[in-house]
């Protein structure tokens, strides 16, 4: 009888040790933030037409297409903004006088 509680606690063993091991390696998940979707990236010189220019949602707009980006916004200086840098989004910042002094993406 002592030899079956033996292998009985070895298997047990065995299944427990077979259970905190990690699975073998697969192919990687493809990101969703990475995957190409025509419009993955902004690309802020394409927009810099726009500088000097009084900001409007057209030429938001505007800017927005030619640079690629998924969205974009319209940034006056004292607007408070978070610090999330987000690749696909387009800024525009103006002056006082919601004149664009600078174009750029986060």
């Amino acid at each position: 009888m002592p030899w079956k509680l033996a292998s009985f606690g070895t298997l047990l063993a065995a299944l427990a040790l077979a259970g905190c091991s990690t699975p073998g390696a697969s192919e990687p998940a493809k990101d969703a933030a990475t995957a190409d979707t025509g419009h993955s990236r902004c690309e802020s010189k394409a927009a810099e037409f726009a500088i000097g220019q009084k900001a409007s949602p057209q030429l938001l707009e505007q800017a927005r297409a030619r640079a690629g980006a998924q969205n974009a916004r319209i940034l006056k200086p004292n607007d408070m903004i978070t610090l999330e840098y987000r690749s696909d989004r387009l800024n525009l910042n103006t002056d006082d006088n919601l004149v664009i002094t600078r174009v750029n993406c986060g």
